[in-house]
């Protein structure tokens, strides 16, 4: 394998990366890459192949497990791709390929490549499709990139195809940073640094050690990012800082302590471990120590840590990343392109509200790679591959964009893959819409056959978009699959529907989910989301029983939904562990079938609603509460037995208390929150009363430090006036009687 071998000598010289793409027949493809590494000079040792079997006498992980590279850095990866094709698979072992070494790709013939069906697409073919319904777009465009890109060589059913070598000039030798000399970390800790990117990030981790500080460092894969802060960590730790570390999962984090404990050792700090293995927590023998916590956890900044570091921030959403600007010193670390989370919800949106916290921020970006050289083609090819750098159009283009003047579109494939800035517009928006898009959701886009894209554009260019995704429509057997807790694909809502709500007709009606929406940031607050959802409920409405939604919910996104129609018909009752939200299901029928769906799960969300909120909800953001309940369909009347009425109009007067069976007040309470008139004119303060008060059962003394009352007495008065009011609104005249009489 000559072509290996020139491939490796040029990898070399270049500090760069190559990749080899060897297809055909598996036998041969695997034997063909035996004989490459070989070739290379590639030892067993420095070589990790993933895919379905273990053909090398190395280190083997499956696709599934691709994450096991993260953080690590290899010579050579064999990406066995027979089997089938993950593009996540793909964006996370690519940047574990070292300087000089070689990403070798094994497939199919490539000209048959795209009309194969492999594993991967086998789970695009969520139910009623099959895998004969899954497009082969995403590796036709992928194929396409690998003849395209420099540095690429392809050797096709044993015909060397491109021999990917591109004569780059030697690489030089990268300086050494210089030290800071006015540095408050030790300087071993700058000798430890490989680029002057990383010294600076490294510096700028100095301002922690002061409360009120907050750093951002953003950086591509490969800079050394949170190796920077695995250097800061093992300071503060040896200056007795606790420090807190979390991330998406621990993996993100796992350089952040394995850097921490190297400077520790490197210091002679004693330290332990509490496993020797991917520890979690590296405890000083002062007061120091580095500890990791989920994000769900470590929002709550449990035992009062000294700094937070939040590793790959721009995985999690914006409302769980506020929570960590109460920490008295926080540093979010975040990639900028790359499927760690791609979403720009950090970058966009969580920026301002870090600008107006009440903490100096210092901002850091790392350009410079320290795995392989700047002009690294493999790195080019992977961008464009995965469409890891996508964005919107720039502000100045979309500005003066209105929903008077733009065009609603329909954007299928055959639109999108032959106009690569549509593509790169439409995909850049959808990762705004949600805060982890990776690989796989533009072969999602691109190839599942339930979805579907909608957009707003402005001459020419993306200003809105929609993902939608087909659901229901269940064969009988499907549905009483999934009712009796059966694993089926796609089809979240109805699943939801069946299986938790016990209602297994619920797979019967078609609709359609909207996945994500997204506006451009320079057009929001204009109307254009909203102008998307009204044309495609228009586009949709003769074609399914329903549109529908299902997000964390927060009161502003709450209130959105429902001004555009949509109705609450489910809150679950356990949150997200990485957003943190509770998960709020909305429906907008569009049929007689998709009414009834709708009628009867409103019907059953507000029996149940006020026994959950005083239990497992119990912690419901108020403000989502009132939201929900205002989403909901508010003409159901109020029930209440006489007795319940006599108990419920004495309390105004003292006569009666609300201990005694809040059920009563909860059905008041649920009906006023559900009513869209506005009879009662409470305040929200009032409303917030009675969503921890008479909903959420909260104890007096809770409720009136939260809502900022005197004292309970007058917190008790003013639910008292509240009830009043509510009983003369709701209450038959002999009620009101019975009220007057103990005022």
């Amino acid at each position: 394998m000559n072509i290996a071998r020139s491939l490796r000598a040029e990898a070399r010289r270049a500090n760069e990366r190559r990749l080899l793409v060897l297809a055909g027949d598996p036998d041969r493809t695997r034997e063909r890459a035996a004989a490459a590494l070989d070739a290379a000079g590639i030892s067993s040792a420095e070589t990790t192949v993933v895919g379905p079997e273990s053909f090398l006498d190395c280190e083997h992980h499956e696709q599934s497990r691709a994450e096991e590279l993260l953080g690590r850095t290899r010579t050579a990866v064999v990406l066995d791709a027979h089997e089938e094709l993950r593009p996540d698979a793909v964006g996370r072992t690519v940047g574990a390929v070292d300087g000089g070494g070689l990403y070798v790709l094994l497939a199919p013939p490539l000209e048959t490549w795209p009309e194969e069906r492999d594993g991967f697409d086998a789970s695009l073919a969520v139910p009623p499709f099959s895998v004969e319904d899954v497009s082969g777009h995403f590796r036709r465009r992928f194929v396409e990139t690998l003849r395209a890109h420099r540095g690429i060589a392809i050797v096709d059913t044993g015909t060397i195809e491109q021999d990917g070598l591109t004569d780059p000039p030697p690489s030089r030798p990268v300086p050494s940073p210089t030290l800071p000399t006015d540095a408050w970390f030790r300087s071993e800790t700058y000798a430890q640094c490989l680029t002057d990117d990383q010294r600076d990030a490294v510096q700028a981790f100095e301002y922690l050690q002061t409360d009120g500080e907050a750093v951002v460092v953003e950086a591509d894969r490969g800079r050394g990012k949170s190796s920077a802060a695995g250097l800061a960590a093992g300071n503060l730790a040896a200056a007795d800082r606790d420090v807190l570390v979390t991330g998406p999962q621990y993996r993100s984090a796992a350089e952040v302590f394995a850097r921490a404990g190297h400077l520790l050792e490197t210091l002679g700090v004693d330290f332990t471990r509490d496993r020797s293995s991917d520890p979690q927590r590296l405890s000083v023998a002062g007061a120091g120590c580095v500890r990791y916590a989920p994000p769900d956890e470590a929002a709550s900044l449990p035992d009062g840590p000294d700094v937070v570091i939040v590793d790959e921030a721009a995985a999690l959403p914006v409302r769980r990343l506020e929570q960590f600007l109460d920490a008295p010193a926080v540093a979010f670390t975040t990639t900028v392109h790359g499927y760690e989370g791609a979403g720009r919800g950090f970058s966009v949106r969580f920026r301002d509200r870090l600008a107006e916290s009440d903490l100096a921020v210092t901002d850091v970006s790392m350009t410079t790679p320290i795995r392989y050289g700047d002009a690294d083609p493999v790195e080019v090819w992977a961008f464009r591959a995965l469409l890891l750098d996508a964005r919107p159009p720039v502000d100045q283009l979309i500005e003066d964009a209105t929903p008077e003047t733009v065009e609603y579109r329909r954007l299928s494939a055959a639109d999108l893959l032959p106009d690569e800035h549509l593509l790169r517009e439409v995909f850049g928006l959808l990762v705004l819409a949600h805060y982890r898009t990776e690989p796989s959701d533009l072969a999602r886009l691109l190839d599942a056959p339930n979805l579907t894209v909608r957009a707003l554009t402005h001459e020419g260019h993306v200003v809105a978009v929609a993902l939608l995704a087909q659901e229901g429509g269940l064969s009988a057997s499907t549905r009483a699959t999934m009712y009796e807790g059966g694993r089926v694909r796609g089809n979240m809502l109805p699943d939801v529907l069946s299986t938790q709500l016990r209602d297994e007709a619920a797979g019967v009606p078609v609709g359609q989910r909207v996945l994500r929406i997204a506006t451009h940031a320079a057009v929001r607050s204009r109307g254009l989301g909203s102008k998307l959802l009204s044309e495609i409920k228009a586009e949709f409405t003769d074609h399914v029983d329903w549109l529908g939604v299902s997000y964390g919910a927060t009161p502003e996104l709450v209130r959105f939904w429902a001004d555009n129609g949509y109705n609450t018909v489910h809150l679950a009752t356990s949150r997200n562990a990485t957003s943190g939200e509770y998960s709020v299901v909305m429906l907008d029928p569009c049929s007689d079938d998709g009414a009834a769906l709708a009628a009867r799960h409103g019907e059953w969300f507000q029996n149940r609603i006020a026994a959950v909120l005083s239990d497992p909800l119990d912690d419901c953001d108020p403000d989502v509460v009132r939201a929900v309940l205002r989403a909901t369909d508010g003409e159901r009347p109020v029930s209440l037995s006489e007795w319940d009425w006599r108990l419920v109009a004495g309390v105004p007067g003292g006569a009666s208390v609300l201990d005694t069976n809040p059920k009563p007040f909860r059905e008041l309470t649920r009906r006023r929150l559900s009513d869209p008139a506005d009879a009662t004119a409470l305040s929200a303060q009032e409303e917030r009363l009675l969503v921890r008060k008479v909903l959420q059962a909260h104890p007096w003394s809770a409720v009136a430090e939260e809502l900022a009352f005197v004292s309970e007495r007058e917190c008790m008065r003013t639910l008292g006036g509240i009830v009043e009011r509510l009983t003369r609104l709701y209450g038959d005249p002999w009620v009101q009687e019975e009220l007057d009489r103990h005022l």
